[in-house]
């Protein structure tokens, strides 16, 4: 239990249903559509709906997603792979011909086919109980009648003003006079509304032919992009066999590759050999060990993590005890690896998560996003869909298992979660936030199940970050865990924003309760009935 005496909040309990969500309009019309009937799926995607709208740095539909769902609250996890592909024209030589090594955030070479609104018609018709079009009907409201501007909402899209005004399109949809809408502000997409009841009358097909396609497509091409009519009309995601990892007695489930879940099972593996019994959670000596695992872990996604189905990833290696060992032996408790030592693998040269519980004991994790804030910051003129950014995941080196290929889905960032015990799903949950994510799944299952904490206090810990050589601490680090952290050779920074954002709710299936937790660092909560 929380120390009552200090600001903060409790976690919410409740026996019917539950939703964890980063916007409370989004939250309330997921619980509205639980409490009217519908199921954990159908609230789901009707809150991704919403943040498409009211949290448009974050999210968008056009942007991707991934989801894991445990039908009736049991241990067989489901994972549908929602991310988009390159187009058919992208071959690696052609970039390499044009001198490029490297794909930027706003160029249109980054946005591959979006694959939301694909996985969300799929996903409602294989588990959930609602139409497509019912499922955008908040959302709808929304873009036409407005809604107000928070204050995590306005912090991110203040700091993307200056990646909007490149693209005419993305500054006349999302500044006023030139800056982010000031909070408390109301502000309305009409032209999306307009996209939204297209997709709420015609379908999943509008999407990726006719008006809307034609829109995107020619835009793209405008600014140089390889998207044609066919790689749009080819779009389709699909079911995967998700990758685990047991750690203190409880299973760990994620998205395989190409989503960078497998990360934070890596991470786990390494940690699991070490006893933190002795360690204050928030002490350099526990934050450093998170460091150094994280530092390997990632070495070996930015080494091999690709889409399967266009490279070969060594699932089974990587999740091995060998390799743990190996890891784990690297370690110095008392400095930080400089370098890193050489992977085993080859080596070469804003999101929204929705945790959705509904009386059934139905449990999904629900992750949707542009990537950067914004996306590429491109928006098509006429529909009002904003892009996203992820074929910057691409590499552009010949060999490597990311390199950009023909209709290749790239390294995602974007991982929903979902923990079980003993055949019982025990917690669909996520930790937004970029690359943070796989660190973050990590961080917060060691809170839970090294230290026993409660779900709320283990998601408000505050966190470190190591990445691109330096590590980010947020504000409530102490500067005693500051210093012992320089001290192991660590260097410094402050990040721009809160390290991440987490929605989690815990199913005590012995007494029957669901406990829902929500990050502070977003606007949202997490709310039951």
């Amino acid at each position: 239990m929380r120390n009552l005496d200090l600001p903060g909040r409790s976690a919410v309990l409740s026996l019917n249903g539950m939703v964890a969500t980063s916007h409370p309009l989004s939250t309330q019309a997921a619980l509205r559509v639980l409490a009217e009937g519908g199921n954990a799926m159908d609230a789901a995607i009707t809150a991704s709906a919403v943040q498409s709208v009211v949290e448009p740095q974050s999210t968008g539909i056009g942007g991707d997603c991934f989801c894991l769902v445990a039908p009736k609250g049991g241990g067989e996890v489901k994972a549908f792979n929602g991310s988009g592909r390159a187009p058919a024209a992208a071959k690696l030589d052609w970039f390499l011909d044009q001198g490029m090594t490297e794909i930027g955030t706003s160029s249109p070479h980054a946005v591959t086919i979006p694959g939301a609104i694909d996985a969300w018609d799929r996903l409602l018709k294989d588990h959930g109980t609602m139409s497509l079009g019912d499922a955008l009907r908040p959302a709808i409201g929304f873009a036409r009648d407005g809604y107000p501007i928070l204050h995590r909402v306005y912090h991110d899209w203040a700091l993307a003003v200056a990646d909007l005004k490149v693209d005419a399109n993305a500054a006349a949809a999302y500044l006023v006079d030139g800056k982010a809408p000031a909070i408390g502000t109301v502000q309305r997409q009409p032209a999306l509304a307009a996209t939204l009841e297209t997709l709420a009358r015609e379908g999943r097909d509008a999407f990726y032919s006719g008006a809307l396609a034609e829109d995107m497509v020619a835009y793209l091409r405008g600014l140089g992009g390889l998207h044609t009519l066919d790689d749009f009309a080819a779009a389709k995601g699909e079911y995967v066999t998700p990758v685990s990892t047991e750690y203190r007695g409880y299973r760990l489930h994620e998205c395989p590759p190409n989503g960078q879940g497998i990360t934070a099972l890596a991470m786990l593996n390494t940690l699991s050999g070490f006893d933190f019994s002795t360690m204050e959670p928030n002490s350099a000596e526990r934050q450093h060990l998170l460091i150094e695992a994280a530092r390997l872990a990632y070495r070996d996604r930015d080494a091999q993590c690709a889409d399967p189905a266009m490279a070969d990833v060594p699932v089974d290696v990587w999740l091995s005890e060998a390799h743990a060992a190996k890891a784990r032996a690297a370690i110095d408790p008392d400095r930080a690896m400089d370098p890193l030592p050489p992977s085993d693998f080859p080596l070469h040269k804003d999101t929204v998560i929705i945790s959705v519980v509904d009386k059934d004991r139905n449990a999904v994790s629900f992750i949707n996003s542009l990537f950067h804030s914004f996306g590429a910051c491109r928006v098509a003129p006429k529909s009002g869909i904003t892009l996203h950014n992820r074929g910057t995941g691409f590499r552009l080196v010949r060999g490597h298992p990311n390199a950009i290929a023909p209709n290749k889905r790239p390294l995602h960032t974007i991982i929903p979660a979902m923990l079980t015990k003993d055949d019982h799903a025990v917690m669909p949950f996520g930790v937004m936030g970029g690359h943070y994510q796989a660190f973050g799944h990590a961080a917060l299952v060691s809170n839970l199940l090294d230290y026993g904490m409660d779900l709320q206090s283990a998601i408000d810990q505050p966190r470190v970050f190591s990445f691109q050589g330096a590590v980010q601490v947020e504000s409530g680090v102490s500067a005693e865990t500051r210093a012992g952290l320089e001290a192991r050779g660590h260097t410094l920074v402050t990040p721009d924003r809160p390290l991440g954002g987490a929605q989690a709710i815990w199913i005590d299936h012995e007494a029957g309760t669901l406990i829902g937790g929500s990050d502070g660092r977003k606007d949202g909560g997490a709310i039951g009935y």
